[in-house]
């Protein structure tokens, strides 16, 4: 992979003016002083242009890093966030009469597309399996707005988007399958029928929270909470995330696949190279999931016993290099129904570019 290792250089040129004190109207000579040797900036230097970046991220999570393949079997997201934004008067009433921002708080807006795919246990059956998970797809784009505040974030987002066919599930899991050498599944046509589905989320994160040690090697707490609305998820949902490493002050954690515990999408490199290690968890209270319980609006043959709590536990890497940041996770999800036979285990990598 390329990576932008060049740093800019400016050449100063100081014009020195020499003044030869004369009587009389004559006019003072002026002489050009020596040229400035070249002075790199270093890439702290740079920081203030980088803050205002904005950020490329693909994230594909699979429970293939897990040897597994049923379930949540298959996410991808490829999103786009801004650099700093002007706020109109709506933004700036809301973020401070509302989210408690003041004034200096950074505005940041994205777009992103994702998939997520779903698959029982058994992917070599065709017949519907009534205890297991059923086939389904959910492809979707989203709209965020990311208000930043000194040590608190929150994001907004609206994602709308096909379950069903329409959403590729099927093409998407078989042609990968076919293209590694592996049998696709059989069951495809038991998936949930097409619906259009709408998800609102706000979510706040709070970082530095009981902080220890510098920006060569701290470590911090970084708590959540937050909710999402809509026929696909509605659930409310509160985590903890502790973080090792270097320059925390970076992010806010790697950016996931909803509904994962994830960062906020964007971050701020302080320095040339960094790394942080992290572990969190978070408690979900749900009260609909359409890949469980089937569709709000109509009969639907699936019939599982949703779990109305679930937890994520989660554990991983984070490395930044100049303008590029990998993460790679590790996730451990509880039963999402009661005839679940266990809990999820997945994997998820992401890839972040400022540009």
């Amino acid at each position: 992979m390329h990576l932008k290792f060049s740093i800019y250089a400016s050449l100063l040129v100081a014009l020195c003016p020499y003044a030869i004190a004369e009587t009389g109207p004559s006019k003072a000579d002026e002489k050009i002083g020596p040229e400035q040797p070249l002075k790199k900036k270093s890439f702290k230097e740079k920081r203030a242009t980088t803050q205002e970046a904005s950020t490329l991220t693909f994230v594909w999570e699979n429970d293939s890093f897990a040897n597994t393949d049923r379930s949540y079997t298959n996410g991808m997201r490829l999103a786009w966030l801004s650099g700093a934004q002007s706020k109109s008067d709506v933004v700036k009433y809301v973020a401070r009469n509302v989210l408690g921002a003041d004034d200096d708080a950074v505005l940041r807006r994205g777009v992103a597309v994702g998939q997520s795919i779903f698959t029982p246990t058994d992917i070599e059956a065709t017949d519907f399996l009534p205890d297991d998970h059923p086939y389904a797809g959910w492809l979707y784009g989203e709209y965020s707005a990311v208000i930043a505040q000194r040590n608190i974030i929150d994001q907004m987002s609206i994602q709308v988007g096909m379950i069903g066919k329409s959403a590729g599930g099927e093409t998407a899991q078989n042609e990968f399958h076919y293209l590694i050498g592996i049998e696709g599944a059989k069951g495809w046509d038991n998936q949930l029928k097409d619906e259009l589905g709408v998800v609102l989320t706000y979510e706040r994160k709070a970082r530095r929270i009981g902080k220890i040690g510098d920006t060569d090697f701290g470590a911090d707490l970084t708590p959540n909470y937050g909710i999402s609305v809509g026929n696909v998820y509605t659930q409310a949902r509160a985590g903890l995330t502790v973080r090792a490493g270097q320059d925390l002050s970076n992010d806010y954690g790697p950016p996931r696949v909803r509904p994962s515990l994830g960062g906020a999408g964007y971050f701020v490199p302080d320095d040339s190279f960094s790394w942080h290690v992290f572990a969190g968890f978070e408690a979900r209270a749900v009260a609909h999931n359409i890949f469980i319980e089937g569709s709000l609006f109509r009969e639907d043959f699936v019939d599982l016993s949703l779990r109305n709590f679930v937890h994520d536990y989660q554990a991983g890497l984070v490395v930044q290099v100049y303008d590029v940041q990998m993460a790679l996770s590790l996730v451990q999800r509880s039963k999402e129904f009661d005839e679940q036979e266990e809990p999820q285990r997945f994997g998820a990598f992401s890839l972040s570019k400022k540009f």
